[in-house]
């Protein structure tokens, strides 16, 4: 009976965090062009419903309805799998997300999170290195020399800043001692969090994100003045959906980590004053609504760098993968080993 409950409380879980990031990602688009349209002095969409808040309906909509072609390639059955691929990589690191402490329900507590495995750091990396083969695969199977060269940039590019984010990462998890997300998310209860104690970590994987997402100023794979869409020039209906929905899901799961790496996850300044003042329940609701804050304000700096910072050239984005923050990563870890060492030989001495 208990196995039972938990496969229900795990399902119901999994469905509700794969629909937010499908919500979140349809309503990026909308807000991505919100955003824009205020930065430009325009209105943005305002035909779809008030606000214009049914665009992305209809945008679905449209891409559900245009026809289906495929290109002359021989490999049609990659050309099906490369944006399954890409879409189901960017649902599958939300499993391992904390989006909240717990809530009292039915008599038991239930934790909010698809899965608690203590290598969830890793999980994450390894799903996001599987993306680069969605992307790499779409392109070749393509039959086109546009969308190979933008898939052949997009998997060096994600490749390369792979490297500079992995090394980021290690330095904050010398620091917290786990690879738990839950776990680095209860570390940082109060307004204890990692960003304080690592700023130069945040700011490399920061960047690195923007390059995993191939958002600008990292868009090179796609950008439409060269390479008239990059790899998924050769796409249409709902393929090329899964690719612009999976690009979103990446921003919005990537916002989701940095928020949980480095800015306390559901964490909230008097949590446990709410805690013990208006129970469990409430103290968690409102930790779920500080997690999501905390993203919505990661998406909205994606989107303003987006229109605010040109493209970068291929060799400045080597050059700035490979020469300076991959440098930078190691400098970091040191640094944060020598300080770790101190405070251990200050604490053995009994200074």
């Amino acid at each position: 009976m208990m196995d039972t409950t938990i496969i229900i409380e795990k399902s119901v879980i999994i469905f509700v965090v794969f629909a937010i990031t499908m919500l979140m990602a349809m309503y990026s688009t909308w807000a991505e062009r919100k955003v824009a349209a205020w930065l430009q002095d325009r209105i943005g969409p305002n035909r779809a419903g008030p606000l214009g808040l049914l665009q992305p309906l209809a945008d679905g909509l449209k891409l559900f309805a245009k026809e289906e072609f495929e290109p002359n390639t021989p490999n049609k059955f990659l050309f099906v799998v490369g944006p399954a691929i890409a879409m189901s990589t960017a649902l599958m690191t939300s499993a391992v997300i904390p989006w909240g402490d717990k809530l009292h329900l039915f008599g038991r507590d239930i934790l909010l999170q698809a899965t608690d495995i203590n290598v969830a750091v890793l999980y994450i990396f390894a799903v996001v290195s599987v993306g680069v083969y969605g992307i790499m695969i779409g392109g070749w199977a393509s039959n086109n020399k546009f969308s190979l060269i933008g898939a052949i940039r997009a998997a060096s590019q994600m490749i390369s800043y792979e490297v500079a984010m992995g090394l980021s990462i290690i330095a904050l998890l010398m620091m917290t001692g786990t690879l738990s997300l839950r776990e680095i998310s209860a570390q940082q209860a109060g307004m204890n969090w990692n960003v304080f104690y690592q700023p130069l970590s945040f700011l490399i994987f920061l960047i690195c994100a923007f390059a995993e997402t191939n958002r600008t100023p990292f868009d090179l794979a796609e950008c439409e003045t060269e390479l008239i869409g990059g790899y998924h020039t050769e796409y249409s209906s709902m393929k090329m959906g899964f690719y612009l929905f999976a690009e979103y899901a990446n921003m919005f799961i990537s916002s989701t980590i940095l928020a949980v790496l480095f800015f306390g996850g559901y964490n909230y300044p008097g949590m446990s004053w709410a805690v013990e003042n208006w129970g469990v329940n409430i103290a968690n609701v409102l930790g779920i609504v500080a997690l999501f804050i905390k993203i919505c304000g990661f998406i909205f700096f994606y989107m303003w760098v987006r229109w605010t910072i040109p493209r970068f050239r291929y060799d400045q984005l080597m050059h700035l993968g490979w020469r300076i923050l991959i440098p930078l990563s190691i400098v970091n870890i040191m640094i944060t080993g020598i300080v770790i060492l101190r405070h251990e030989i200050i604490a053995y001495l009994g200074f």
